[in-house]
């Protein structure tokens, strides 16, 4: 859940959201210079299926242009003044890959449309073949579900009904309440994120349960602060040492080595993120510490989020509280977000490829390569949900354009961390939004146990959060050989077992040993969007039970690095 400010909780943009699977809206208020935004999060065991075929069904016949049609159409029965023009979206779906074990399957149909109209769509099972090049009208099968009123982007329908599990499922979008035309992108569309699809999420072994929609998002940027800079301590950062390693790959030898890019030997790193508030006087130092204190231990990451101001504690970095840390022998990690928190304003990121902010760029390079310590960077976190800022190629080339001014700037100290959400929806994109090996040491990505704070039931093991994306990791290829890290994670509580929050937090290291790769995992200390209630609250500290958890976790031998002296 994060970002520049606060957590974020949408996933599709512009629709609203009606359903469990993807749904999110945010609120936007500004506080202290603090803009909310909206970030997505989606459980691990979420399906996203392309449709296998589609047509347009209508008994008009066709107009002599037998071309591919990246289109689908639907209309009322009376359509552009012909009194049987009707045509109906008839849509195919195999769904091969649910598990046996799957309970309380829910399935959602996505179509995208290109203009807002006043129609009423309903989704119904249909009899039809949707192979079959304009099939005539059928009897419609049962409903399935309604939306009143087409949004611009993609709409949905619950199909649960009749998406049960693995098979091949048809649905019929039929038209009413508008007599013209409404278009609808087909599966030949030319852009694959157009294209229909479903989205099918399930339990395993538990009791069917209701799904509501809804999840949190990111982290609040700070204003500068306006506390003193905190003075600089004697202590000095722990020795590592370094074990080369330029391609960011897993190291190996004895335990207590680092390698260049921040690689353990053994183990994992333990970090926070934990902001800082004007009732705490904008104190980014004690933001951490306060929460070591509850815990026990030194964390060996903190986590931060930053803008392109290059001013201020939003954008000026490293600042002083950072500094201080770093000298304490913590390792920063800087999430950079190209946008201004204070002033509202996103760059897009044809903005940073093209030179428009070399000023700001350079000046960040400066004062990363001046900490003389590595420290992990990021650059616009969980870009899949930035629609605004470009295309994931415009994605690749900012990125590649700001790591070559890095290099330009001996800022050769900056360890590299692409940092995704992870979710399944986006499989398709993310070969797409990789820069390459070169250009990347770590890959990251954000897994959460929300449970009812997305109105899901469903409770998800910390194995079971963390281990969809590793998965797909392993399967796709991108980044292999390389560390993973989850830069943020997080679970709710479950207030029909008040104990089991604490017992997440006590398995989470069992989890990341079952999943070797990760070499760090964040805990994002905020309830961020996700509002705190008598059923939800992501916060580590929430209530003595949970702290005792983490402690026990931050505890275990394989999240001590020997490296940290006396964390």
């Amino acid at each position: 859940m994060t970002r520049h400010g606060l957590h974020r909780i949408t996933r599709f943009r512009s629709t609203p959201r009606r359903k469990a699977i993807a749904i999110g809206v945010v609120g936007g208020s500004v506080v202290a210079g603090i803009v909310a935004t909206m970030m997505p999060i989606l459980a691990s065991d979420d399906l996203s299926i392309r449709a296998a075929a589609d047509t347009t069904a209508t008994a008009v016949t066709q107009d002599g242009d037998n071309a591919t049609k990246t289109t689908l159409a639907t209309c009322a029965t009376r359509c552009d003044g012909n009194p049987r023009g009707g045509r109906e979206a008839v849509i195919e779906f195999a769904v091969t890959t649910v598990p046996a074990a799957a309970v309380n399957v829910r399935a959602t149909l996505r179509v995208h449309a290109w203009q807002q109209f006043p129609a009423t769509v309903t989704a119904h099972a249909s009899p039809l073949s949707a192979r079959e090049s304009r099939p005539p009208l059928a009897t419609a099968g049962a409903v399935l579900d309604s939306v009143t009123g087409v949004s611009k982007g993609f709409n949905e329908w619950d199909v649960s009904k009749l998406v049960t599990g693995n098979g091949t499922w048809t649905v019929a979008l039929a038209q009413t309440g508008l007599e013209s035309r409404v278009y609808w992108a087909s599966v030949d569309n030319r852009n694959p994120d157009l294209r229909p699809n479903l989205l099918i999420s399930y339990d395993i072994g538990t009791k069917p349960s209701p799904v509501t929609t809804t999840k949190p998002a990111p982290p609040p940027p700070s204003a500068a602060p306006t506390t003193a800079a905190p003075k600089p301590s004697a202590t000095t950062a722990p020795s590592r040492t370094a074990t080369p390693s330029a391609s960011g790959t897993l190291p190996s030898g004895r335990c207590g080595s680092v390698s260049d890019k921040l690689v353990p030997s053994c183990g994992a790193w333990w970090g926070m993120y934990s902001p800082a508030g004007a009732g705490g006087g904008w104190d980014h130092g004690k933001a951490v510490t306060n929460v070591e204190a509850q815990v026990g231990r030194k964390f060996d990451i903190v986590h931060r989020y930053h803008d392109f101001s290059n001013a201020g504690s939003n954008g000026a970095f490293p600042d002083a509280y950072e500094t201080q840390q770093m000298r304490e022998g913590r390792l920063m990690f800087f999430a950079w977000e190209s946008r201004d928190f204070s002033a509202g304003t996103t760059l897009k990121w044809s903005d940073v490829y093209s030179g428009r902010q070399d000023g700001t760029i350079d000046a960040v390079a400066g004062r990363i390569r001046a900490a003389g310590v590595p420290v992990f960077m990021g650059f616009d976190h969980e870009p899949e949900d930035e629609p605004n800022k470009g295309s994931d190629a415009d994605f690749v080339r900012a990125w590649r354009y700001v790591y070559e001014r890095f290099a330009k700037a001996g800022a050769t100290n900056a360890v590299w961390v692409w940092t995704m959400m992870g979710w399944s929806g986006h499989y398709s994109r993310y070969a797409g939004l990789y820069p390459g090996d070169r250009y990347v040491d770590w890959i990251g990505y954000d897994p959460y146990n929300f449970h009812v704070c997305n109105g899901s039931t469903v409770w998800k093991s910390p194995s079971t959060t963390v281990g969809g994306f590793y998965d797909w990791l392993d399967d796709s290829g991108i980044g292999a050989g390389k560390p993973r890290m989850l830069a943020e994670f997080g679970t709710n509580f479950n207030a029909a077992d008040p104990g089991a929050k604490q017992r997440w937090f006590q398995e989470f290291p069992a989890a990341l040993k079952e999943h070797p790769k990760i070499k760090a995992a964040i805990y994002f200390n905020s309830a961020g969007m996700t509002s705190r209630t008598a059923t939800c609250d992501m916060t580590m500290n929430h209530d003595a039970a949970a702290v005792a958890g983490f402690a026990k976790a931050g505890q275990d031998p394989y999240l001590r690095q020997p490296t940290g002296g006396s964390r």
